[in-house]
């Protein structure tokens, strides 16, 4: 446990879940008309239930920088407005602190008025004084890079510019906790690089911030700690690492006899028979000097019939970071149809300028698409070793020509350097 951590588990929670359920009464016949409704007065309506929580317990710590992670349709923003007291629940819900939500950005905004009017006026409804709401109006128009903007009506801003001036709004409240939804997404790149600065920031002055998302290098970016979400229920609570790697066993469709393997997941169209690291020599190797091109070789036998599928490869280090990734699709887009009991060979080629470490490749076949539709995922199968004679500490080493020369007067005599 780290100093943090262990700093974390002396305090008592920011945020505390207890044996959280939510249920939703779906209407299995809805009424879309004033017709309908007169002829048919006393039909009742039936209804399903549908279980979007299921006995959730978990405690965010103060400080803590806690990620929430799922698929679509496992829980996550309902669990975030539950606590957020948005939506009524079963069980019990303690927030020890000031809370701040970035859940629906710019709810309760009035599109018929400029943003100054609509800054103040969510400040009001945040819990800011009048005078507090008009002092930080600058601040906030600065932060969302709309100063040319300010006397325009919201309903001829853009989604993004509407974004900006919503987030802007919400982190000027002198909050302790962050509830945060994925609803940040709609921005641009640079816009979010922007929010991820100032939550590093509020983590930094110890802000606890709860962070809904399904985007596993941000979960392990951030997070101190995390939980995984399936179908309304609690798969996996703690290391970020640990979650995300259930996160894509989850994803991928493993069935229990490969999870137990922890090999191959997928349809099982195909499989990854063989996977192996050949030197310049084309030879099997497990170690590979730095500098020298090397081939990885993968080897697929297809079950079926498949068209046209894609092999891309994912080369992770140490710290189980993708440092090199590379697919069939962008050079052979269409890669033929292979019948049932054939074998084929996948080969990707490329310098190596790999930092010395050892490195895992992991093999994704995918049927032709998005490379989303899984044949065959197949990981800890081997995992070879780059060699240096220095390490330079970077993720890659690149091929560097460097020079020194002299290009001015030397030093003046008297004049400190």
């Amino acid at each position: 446990m780290s100093d943090v951590q262990e700093g974390m588990a002396e305090q008592l929670p920011h945020v505390a879940v207890r044996r959280v359920s939510k249920s939703f009464r779906i209407p299995e016949q809805r009424v879309h008309t004033l017709k309908e409704r007169a002829l048919h007065p006393r039909r009742k309506t039936a209804y399903q239930t549908f279980q979007a929580l299921r006995d959730i317990s978990l405690a965010v710590q103060p400080g803590e920088f806690f990620g929430i992670a799922g698929r679509n349709g496992s829980g996550k923003s309902t669990l975030l407005k539950c606590m957020a007291g948005i939506y009524q629940f079963d069980g019990d819900i303690w927030v020890r602190g000031r809370l701040s939500t970035f859940i629906e950005l710019g709810v309760g905004f009035n599109m018929d008025l400029a943003a100054r009017d609509n800054v103040i006026m969510n400040g009001l409804m945040m819990g800011l004084s009048p005078r507090e709401a008009r002092r930080r109006y600058d601040s906030v128009i600065e932060f969302a890079e709309l100063q040319d903007f300010k006397d325009l009506k919201l309903k001829n801003y853009s989604s993004g510019m509407q974004v900006r001036l919503a987030f802007s709004v919400a982190i000027q409240v002198d909050a302790e906790i962050l509830l945060i939804d994925e609803v940040l997404a709609v921005g641009d790149a640079s816009f979010q690089q922007k929010c991820f600065d100032v939550f590093n920031q509020m983590r930094d002055e110890g802000k606890t911030i709860v962070f809904v998302t399904h985007d596993m290098s941000a979960l392990r970016r951030f997070c101190h700690r995390a939980v995984l979400l399936e179908r309304g229920s609690m798969v996996h609570l703690g290391e970020p690492k640990d979650v995300t790697e259930q996160y894509l066993e989850i994803n991928f469709g493993r069935d229990p006899e490969a999870l137990e393997r922890g090999e191959h997941a997928g349809d099982g169209d195909a499989r990854v028979i063989e996977a192996w690291i050949e030197n310049e020599q084309e030879q099997r190797t497990q170690v590979v000097p730095q500098g020298q091109r090397i081939t990885l070789r993968v080897m697929v036998r297809f079950m079926v019939p498949v068209d046209d599928p894609q092999c891309s490869v994912y080369v992770h280090n140490e710290d189980q970071q993708a440092v090199l990734v590379a697919s069939s699709w962008v050079r052979h887009e269409r890669s033929g149809s292979y019948a049932p009991g054939e074998t084929v060979m996948f080969s990707f080629s490329f310098d190596n300028v790999l930092a010395p470490g050892r490195y895992s490749p992991v093999i994704n076949l995918a049927h032709r698409g998005s490379g989303l539709d899984v044949i065959d995922r197949y990981e800890r199968g081997f995992s070879f070793l780059v060699s240096a004679d220095v390490a330079l500490g970077g993720v890659i080493d690149l091929p560097t020509e460097v020079s020194i020369e002299r290009v001015g007067p030397g030093v003046t005599e008297g004049v400190e350097v």
